[in-house]
């Protein structure tokens, strides 16, 4: 009995060390004050408890473990990627693609934009060292140009999944992180824009990856500095980044109160030396010493050019813009609002929507960084009518299979019919530029300015021109763009360019709708249609039509 007894309590106190017993040593975070930040000591992450893991067999071995569920989300989001067959704005080419081919091959256009200093090539590099690998190993062909750049947007689109899930797991618990994430992959939207070379993309991830390091309040503390990096990189990326993260930051300064000299001197110190690498970046690709975010904030802010572009009313967001993005998504949101017991994600959401709403020029993509914190409220909010007895009638898988019902066609119809044209003209041309038995070309683009990518997609340095529209920088009474001017009179536009002691361009590309208003030049100069793309079934400008017409001569 007495050995039997001594290896009894032998086996409690292992079990009790490991945290296998009734009463386990509890784990008391440790203080470190590293000089430049006051942190907690990091905890791992708690395994996915397959106890708590709900729905049919195979999505449970899936989530069985983080590495599972990543690899499932990358293969989800690189299916996602090539998929995408449509274009969205001009910025997912004009903003990022087009500069980083400019930088690396040495030809190409710049926007207005990049000669004025008011982007950072931060964001562009990283399709720059891309390319620079394509062609290091001369691999540069033109698929590859076009379709690397969507698979590594479609992985850091599955780091976003992963960390929204997270997120949502450490925020409330393992049912709500999986209806989270379920919202998520189901959203339209982010099927939509999720692996498109754009700002906001990167910002969408950046923006959940950084809110999940957030100190939260009675929450297993994370390094408080990967927080402050990863927001200074949000910013550096997409200066109105900022308005997400002005109230957090300062929340996080708050709950320092005892420390501000420590938080002053880790945000400081942080912030300054991004910004000064950055600024070294810009400075390199521009020749000389340039404060984008500075250039940035005049033109967007204290000059309001940017409603050069376009402007909305200030309810626009409220009442077309978020409802839009989300769709069926409005329903477990809007019950969420008042069911969610952290309120945070819901006040971080009106703010920055009542921010934007101070700004003239107003698009769906610019609120794509709140969809993930949405997601979380809809989450928080399927996950109580799950387990709310009385409230049947508000079945939370009722609600799913609407979401899907209704998201799935419009993910399917935004991402591979509406505005596909403008990117199979773009495969068209890239065969006959590379053509070796075409004589040269030129082509011209009579469509709006940036309906098209560009070099990007052509990979050959043959002559082409398009429809500028750059805003009044000289200040210059009577302004007119000059696709402004050619709407006005398309003959007369190109009758004055191109007279008689001027080459006429090999090939024309525009819309079907402008065919029959400059029908006498092309019969005038003998060009004929050789090709013909699909385009939109909605046409939502008068300058748009349903399908891209070439004229060759």
């Amino acid at each position: 009995m007495g050995k039997d007894s001594n290896k009894s309590a032998i086996t409690i106190q292992r079990r009790r060390h490991r945290g296998l017993g009734k009463n386990p040593r509890p784990k008391v975070p440790k203080v470190t004050d590293t000089g430049s930040e006051w942190a907690f000591q990091s905890e791992e992450d708690p395994e996915i408890e397959d106890s708590k893991l709900v729905g049919p067999r195979v999505i449970q071995l899936i989530m069985s473990s983080e590495k599972t569920l990543f690899l499932g989300l990358i293969a989800f989001r690189i299916v996602n990627a090539l998929m995408i067959q449509t274009s969205f704005v001009s910025d997912e080419y004009w903003q990022s693609l087009e500069v980083a081919h400019h930088s690396v091959f040495k030809y190409g256009f710049l926007t207005w934009e990049w000669r004025t200093g008011l982007r950072s090539y931060t964001y562009p590099l990283i399709f720059t060292s891309l390319y620079q690998t394509l062609a290091m190993f001369r691999i540069d062909h033109p698929t590859l140009l076009v379709k690397l750049p969507k698979l590594l947007q479609g992985i850091l689109a599955a780091v976003g999944d992963l960390y929204l899930y997270k997120l949502s797991r450490r925020l409330a618990d393992q049912s709500t992180a999986q209806w989270t994430l379920c919202c998520q992959l189901a959203s339209w939207f982010t099927f939509y824009c999720a692996t498109r070379t754009l700002t906001n993309s990167i910002e969408t991830v950046l923006t959940t990856v950084a809110m999940f390091y957030f100190p939260w309040p009675d929450k297993k503390r994370k390094s408080q500095w990967i927080f402050v990096l990863l927001v200074v990189i949000c910013v550096i990326f997409r200066s109105t980044a900022a308005i997400i993260w002005v109230p957090m930051c300062l929340w996080h300064v708050w709950m320092q109160k005892k420390i501000p000299f420590k938080m002053l001197k880790l945000y400081g110190v942080t912030g300054l030396f991004l910004l000064l690498i950055s600024t070294i970046i810009d400075k390199s690709f521009y020749g000389k010493w340039v404060i984008v975010h500075l250039e940035f904030l005049k033109f967007n802010f204290f000059s309001n050019m940017g409603s050069f572009y376009g402007s909305h009313p200030w309810h626009w967001y409220l009442t077309q813009g978020f409802v839009t993005i989300m769709t069926t998504h409005m329903l477990p949101f809007v019950l969420g609002l008042w069911s969610a017991k952290d309120k945070t994600m819901v006040y971080i959401i009106l703010w920055t929507i009542f921010i934007y709403s101070l700004k003239s020029h107003k698009e769906f993509r610019f609120l794509f960084p709140l969809l993930p914190l949405a997601m979380h409220i809809c989450g928080q909010c399927l996950n109580s009518l799950c387990n709310d007895v009385g409230k049947k009638f508000l079945s939370a898988k009722a609600i799913m299979i609407g979401i899907i019902v209704t998201n799935l066609p419009a993910a399917l119809y935004f991402s591979l019919l509406h505005q596909r044209g403008t990117l199979d003209v773009m495969a068209y041309l890239q065969q006959v530029v590379h053509d070796k038995m075409q004589t040269p070309l030129d082509i011209l683009y009579l469509m709006p300015c940036h309906s098209t990518p560009y070099y990007s997609h052509i990979h050959k340095n043959v002559s082409m021109r398009f429809l500028t529209c750059e805003p009044n920088l000289s200040n210059m009474n009577n302004y007119t763009d000059e696709a402004d001017v050619f709407y006005r009179d398309p003959v007369q536009w190109l009758e004055s360019e191109y007279h008689e002691n001027i080459t006429l361009p090999s090939h024309l590309v525009m819309y079907n709708i402008l065919v029959p208003k400059i029908n006498s030049f092309i019969r005038k100069h003998n060009y004929h249609e050789c090709a013909r793309f699909f385009h939109a079934h909605l046409l939502l400008e008068s300058r748009i039509g349903s399908h891209v017409v070439v004229q060759c001569r």
